[in-house]
């Protein structure tokens, strides 16, 4: 067997005014045929996973491109272009090939494409042929179309938000093919739109039953995997939503009634899966008021660079500073322009700095602080489930009583480690506010007191009944009531 392994992607923030181009790309990581040489990530995982299960099996394993980029804007369409061509040629070099592996986000938009793995998926297609077997992994905020559908045989998504099941799911999709190939199954697929645009916490109830529900329909009565593609709200794309997605052997009826119970469960129970959202004098109100044996966690959840944001506005940190709070730890602040003048100026240099708010009214007003540099780092990681992931240099700044660390690589905290670079303990916090809306979870649970969702303007306000939609359709909840109103559904 020729086992071909890849990965393009990116997750696209429609709405956001910056581009995702080259450099953003070039920035996590580029590599041309050798990231299973390198660290694990997030995205590379699965091609770590799947070279060892091939090679475990006296396979031999192709390596193509791995290029993924921090979310942001749509992208740029000669980047997009020029990697996708890239994949293209090497599987044409590669040819004949039995099992095509790729890893994939499913929410990725280049100008001129809405649909960049529906895109990809029908060119491999075209390229492999009708006996290769084409399986996708994608992130479980993710657009499920119908041209993802109709060009790969097996398509599985996360089953975690946060994402900490990457190689877990690697491996499924990977048994999944393999069986496949050898001819012991024959996997088709169905999907079923929920009508409905939200974020849904899987390490919480009612989603931790739900998740735990999807398991154990698996590997019984014909069902070979079960995923829920949650969508990515902040997309403007005609298939934008929450799907239930099925992967049966050989009966696709089966698959379609499977995913049509699991999507009409999730939609009734969609009230009890909202998210209570906070204002920030509240929240802030609400730590100070709390046990100071351990520290509230506020998630900034509109300013998520993992979600396309630029992860550097102003809101929560001017509350702070308006009310006077003593004793808050606040990171990661993207500030580039901000590391380099406390790099010149040196550990213990106290100077005027201007901080944040440098990318447009999503980011808020910079804030004007007088500023000790508190200790300074370079090249720095934090962990994300099995993974590492960079977080940049990383500068620890103190100004009345707040510790804010900045840092130059656009990214949301995943993990407490994230500040370990600087000597910083942040379980001798009060408060502690992350620039993150899920991801930071597993990590930060454990040490919080609570940890509380907190809204303010940004690239990902979580209002979804708002959300400037202009290419879907079919209704949808919350934006409507009832989407499946006078229907047989």
């Amino acid at each position: 067997m020729k086992v071909f392994i890849a990965c393009l992607g990116t997750e696209t923030n429609t709405f956001v005014p910056f581009p995702t181009g080259r450099r953003n790309f070039e920035e996590s990581g580029v590599f041309h045929g050798d990231v299973t040489k390198h660290t694990p990530n997030l995205f590379s995982a699965p091609m770590h996973v799947w070279r060892r299960r091939a090679e475990e099996r006296g396979w031999r394993v192709i390596e193509s491109l791995y290029a993924f980029a921090q979310p942001a804007g749509v992208t740029v369409r000669s980047v997009y272009e020029g990697y996708r061509d890239e994949i293209l040629a090497d599987l044409k070099k590669a040819l004949p090939i039995d099992i095509v592996l790729l890893s994939m986000h499913g929410a990725m938009v280049a100008d001129g494409y809405d649909d960049c793995e529906g895109d990809l998926l029908g060119r491999v297609r075209e390229i492999a042929g009708a006996r290769a077997v084409i399986g996708g992994e994608l992130d479980l905020h993710c657009h499920i179309t119908r041209a993802m559908l109709a060009n790969a045989d097996a398509l599985v998504t996360f089953k975690e938000y946060p994402h900490i099941d990457t190689a877990e799911r690697a491996e499924e999709l990977f048994t999944l093919c393999a069986d496949a190939a050898e001819g012991k199954t024959r996997p088709v697929m169905a999907a079923y739109d929920c009508r409905m645009v939200g974020m849904y916490r899987t390490p919480v109830e009612p989603m931790k039953s739900f998740v735990a529900r999807m398991k154990a329909l698996e590997a019984k009565d014909g069902i070979l995997s079960v995923s829920l593609g949650h969508g990515f709200p902040w997309g403007d794309v005609a298939e934008v939503g929450t799907q239930a997605l099925v992967v049966a052997d050989g009966d696709r009826t089966k698959a379609q009634d499977v995913a049509r119970q699991l999507g009409q469960e999730l939609f009734a129970m969609r009230d009890s899966t909202l998210v209570k959202y906070w204002q920030p004098d509240d929240a802030i109100a609400d730590a100070e008021s709390a046990p100071a044996d351990k520290p509230v966690v506020l998630a900034d959840v509109a300013d998520n660079a993992g979600g396309g944001s630029p992860s550097d506005s102003t809101f929560l940190l001017e509350a702070l500073l308006q009310r006077g709070f003593k004793g808050a730890l606040v990171g990661l602040l993207w500030d580039p322009v901000a590391f380099q003048i406390a790099e010149e100026a040196g550990e213990g240099a106290t100077l005027e700095m201007r901080i944040g708010g440098k990318c447009g009214p999503i980011s808020g007003n910079p804030v004007d602080l007088r500023v000790t540099v508190k200790k300074l780092a370079w090249d720095c990681q934090q962990t994300f489930g099995p993974t590492r992931n960079g977080t940049g240099n990383l500068a620890w700044l103190q100004a009345d009583g707040i510790d804010i660390v900045i840092n130059t690589k656009r990214t949301q905290i995943f993990h407490p480690d994230a500040f370990a670079p600087l000597g910083l303990d942040p379980t001798r916090y009060r408060l502690i506010v992350v620039k993150s809306s899920q991801h930071f979870y597993a990590g930060f649970a454990p040490i919080a007191a609570r940890v509380l969702y907190v809204t303010t303007r940004g690239g990902i306000e979580p209002d979804f009944a708002s959300i400037r939609h202009t290419k879907r359709s079919v209704p949808y909840w919350p934006r409507v009531a009832d989407p499946f109103a006078g229907q047989n559904i």
